[in-house]
């Protein structure tokens, strides 16, 4: 990138932002993120095919890839992993389980908070009915929440993730979540993947409301 902005391109989601270029939607949900340094993949949604077609019209090189993030067990969201292995050589993987797909990927089991790179660090493990971790991207603009279904919920993430700075943004899956005033103090909501609420998000806060889609890109 020519300029110190992070940038997110949603690579798989359940519906097309970015229109005729032969983009597909599915459920599941992947965000790529490029910084000035490195390029990481935030899950990796479900059918392979469907994110490496994605990933391909939208110029992406997978061998730019040197980390991954799984944000919780579900096949949606780690799908794609063990076809990515055949690809990706020196990759590190973080994720809440075990399981380490390859030789060619260096497992860190995340429990605690820590830093995945520069200016990117997870939440840790976040309890709830499903287990998550969420990312928190430190920007020119504040600090940006990335989740994957959040279903430990939107609050009890956003608490986690206050322990870096105070939240500017919030981007991904939000699964049930209709507690909307917590939102209030948020400038930036782009909500994707299994949100149910979205209409009622858009229709409460429409100036920090932001579409989603396969193909979007923000930068922050």
């Amino acid at each position: 990138m020519g300029n110190n902005k992070m940038k997110l391109i949603i690579v798989y989601d359940n519906q097309i932002y970015k229109k005729g270029i032969g983009l597909k939607s599915d459920w599941g949900f992947s965000c790529l993120i490029e910084t000035k340094k490195e390029t990481v993949l935030f899950d990796t949604g479900a059918k392979h095919k469907v994110l490496f077609s994605n990933m391909q019209r939208l110029g992406i090189d997978l061998d730019n890839i040197s980390k991954i993030v799984i944000s919780h067990e579900h096949w949606d969201h780690n799908g794609s992993l063990e076809a990515l292995a055949l690809y990706l050589n020196d990759v590190d993987l973080y994720r809440i389980g075990e399981k380490n797909p390859s030789e060619n990927m260096r497992l860190v089991s995340v429990l605690q908070p820590c830093e995945i790179t520069q200016e990117i660090f997870t939440t840790g493990l976040i309890k709830g009915q499903v287990d998550e971790q969420s990312l928190v991207l430190k920007s020119e603009k504040g600090w940006y929440v990335l989740v994957g279904c959040s279903h430990p919920g939107v609050g009890k993430i956003l608490n986690t993730a206050k322990q870096y700075g105070n939240i500017t943004g919030l981007i991904g899956g939000l699964h049930h979540f209709n507690d909307f005033p917590i939102l209030e103090n948020l400038k930036f909501i782009c909500p994707c993947h299994c949100t149910k609420y979205k209409l009622n998000i858009k229709q409460i806060h429409p100036t920090k409301y932001v579409e989603g889609g396969v193909g979007k890109i923000i930068e922050i």
